[in-house]
């Protein structure tokens, strides 16, 4: 799932693609590297962001929508917002997925929606707003907390009969650096819900602590490790910034990944002698 932000202040790449010919120039780049879904997002969540109104993040979807037309038949696009009008537009235009970053058992209008136009669905987990997220988050026991919210949002998701369900355990929403390693480590948990996992790290804060300070510009090499430990845990989709680079490092992870399958079933075929 490759980022396509439209907003001029997101954390890494704010502000680069707000005229259409770079958008679309980006949309092309992206799919010869290999996405398979685009996320269009027109409202920043980083760490202490503001929300901005509906007509704001529309005005600012605009190109983005247009591009829909253009490409979709080439790739899948995803909206991130937090807003039931906003998804309702874009599904209106084409877009196949909503990706509701809210985190939120109480936003279920933006999964009203996404079930009206049995569109996928992508259940995030948070602590907080992007405005108070990171104020200390604190849990009492980090996995069962993010396991029982999903527990409890997929028996009202289940209801509404939608599209398929993609759990987002919310890595950077409301976790401090030894949240999100754990969550990350703990990943195999979520498998219990039979969904696809994705995982949203790419250039985050974490790979920056983690590297001494580094600024976004440079946390891709980090970003490819913590990728990889995901994939070892069976994430299914990965939300990035630089999709060549996730892409080569799938398909290596997926060589690995097929050849210990094969050994596992070599060895559960062999009979014992004697």
């Amino acid at each position: 799932m490759g980022v396509l932000n439209l907003t001029p202040d997101s954390f890494y790449d704010g502000g680069s693609l707000t005229n259409q010919s770079t958008l679309y120039q980006k949309i092309e780049e992206m799919i010869a590297d290999g996405a398979d879904i685009l996320d269009l997002g027109a409202e920043s969540t980083r760490p202490g962001s503001r929300p901005v109104s509906v007509e704001e993040e529309l005005e600012r979807l605009k190109p983005g929508l247009e591009a829909v037309k253009s490409f979709s038949d080439q790739v899948l696009f995803s909206i991130d917002t937090v807003k039931p009008e906003v998804a309702r537009v874009a599904l209106d235009h084409g877009i196949a997925i909503v990706n509701n970053v809210s985190g939120r058992l109480d936003a279920f209008p933006v999964a009203e929606v996404a079930a009206e136009y049995g569109a996928a669905y992508v259940f995030m987990h948070a602590l907080g707003t992007p405005e108070t997220m990171q104020m200390n988050p604190h849990y009492e026991h980090l996995e069962r907390e993010v396991y029982d919210y999903f527990k409890t949002g997929l028996e009202r998701l289940t209801a509404l009969s939608m599209g398929t369900i993609l759990l987002d355990p919310g890595i950077g929403f409301g976790k401090t650096l030894e949240h999100n390693l754990s969550l990350i480590e703990h990943l195999d948990l979520f498998h219990d819900f039979n969904l696809p996992i994705l995982i949203g790290a790419s250039r985050k804060s974490m790979i920056g602590q983690l590297l001494e300070g580094a600024g976004p510009e440079d946390r891709l090499f980090g970003t490819l490790a913590v990728h990889y430990e995901a994939l070892r845990k069976g994430v299914h989709v990965l939300r990035v910034h630089d999709v060549r680079a996730a892409a080569d490092s799938i398909k290596v992870a997926m060589a690995f990944r097929e050849i210990s399958t094969n050994e596992n079933r070599n060895i559960s075929n062999q009979q014992p002698s004697g």
